[in-house]
């Protein structure tokens, strides 16, 4: 059973995350382990394995970026344990000059500044990224919707970087 059909959604990119949260909640209910202590071995594993995929399937739906890879998954494409490298020489020449960018501003004399404006772009460009990803997820151009995935993750980890850089700043 997929994750979706786990917590009664539609398989679709955009999941009501109130509605995820609320049967999160009941699953965890309905198949908790204490529930199941007084039963015979097999019943206990069987709730603890039932328990731990549903934790897995909720953290996979909660989160954008790890849902996109998910549904992709669910039509052949294994992000999370491929070797693939993006192609798009445009693209990679862009987050070489972001990253560059990004380690040069801790040494600036305006560096709060001038990372607050690196920030402001950075999320613009996610902002972006994200709508072509949900686009393509909807018109289900899956090859399309892996490519942009692969780029997200790229941004997703200089946006983790930024916010060391805001952490380190703040530390001085």
């Amino acid at each position: 059973m997929d994750y979706f059909t786990l917590f009664g959604l539609p398989i679709r990119y955009d999941v009501d995350g109130s509605l995820l949260a609320s049967r999160f909640q009941e699953l965890q209910r309905q198949f908790h382990p204490d529930r199941f202590a007084a039963s015979p071995e097999r019943d206990r594993m069987l709730a603890l394995q039932q328990a731990a995929t549903i934790n897995n399937a909720y953290q996979a739906l909660k989160h954008p970026l790890k849902r996109a890879e998910y549904m992709l998954s669910l039509h052949g494409f294994d992000l999370s344990n491929e070797q693939h490298t993006l192609r798009d020489t445009a693209f990679l020449m862009e987050q070489l000059e972001l990253r560059e960018e990004l380690e040069a501003i801790e040494h600036r004399s305006d560096a709060e500044a001038a990372l607050a404006e690196f920030a402001g772009r950075l999320q613009a460009m996610l902002v972006e990224r994200s709508g072509q990803m949900r686009d393509e997820l909807d018109r289900q151009a899956w090859q399309h919707a892996a490519d942009t995935v692969r780029k997200l993750r790229f941004l997703d980890k200089l946006q983790q970087q930024v916010e060391q850089l805001e952490e380190q700043l703040l530390d001085r």
